[in-house]
């Protein structure tokens, strides 16, 4: 599948960007570049090769880990550490430029 420029002012158009005619071109030749290397992994015999969760290991980490053991930096317990209460309502609003007295106020930023 190509990426045509219709595709990229589309895309472009909803991403709210405004780009050049130059600049479409270049994102047209990047994009396409992608999927065409996408094509050629495509081509790749991968049947003996198992899934992978992770596909680099962090700098430093003790090779002779195994498995989950050699990702175990990348998790950790879920602990409520230094529970503490919420902001009271009125102090979080005091400070606001502009309330309605439940929430803030900001304006509007989207367009369109």
């Amino acid at each position: 599948m190509k990426v045509t420029e219709k595709d990229v002012a589309y895309v472009a158009d909803l991403a709210n960007l405004e780009l050049t005619v130059e600049e479409r071109v270049c994102m047209l030749q990047d994009l396409n570049s992608i999927l065409q290397h996408i094509d050629s992994l495509n081509e790749l015999d991968t049947a003996g090769v198992q899934p992978m969760a992770q596909v680099s290991d962090r700098y430093g980490m003790d090779e002779s880990k195994q498995g989950s053991e050699r990702f175990a930096y990348a998790s950790r317990e879920d602990i409520l550490e230094g529970l503490r209460k919420s902001l009271p309502h009125d102090v979080a609003l005091q400070n606001a430029p502009d309330s309605d007295g439940i929430f803030f106020k900001v304006p509007k930023v989207i367009e369109r």
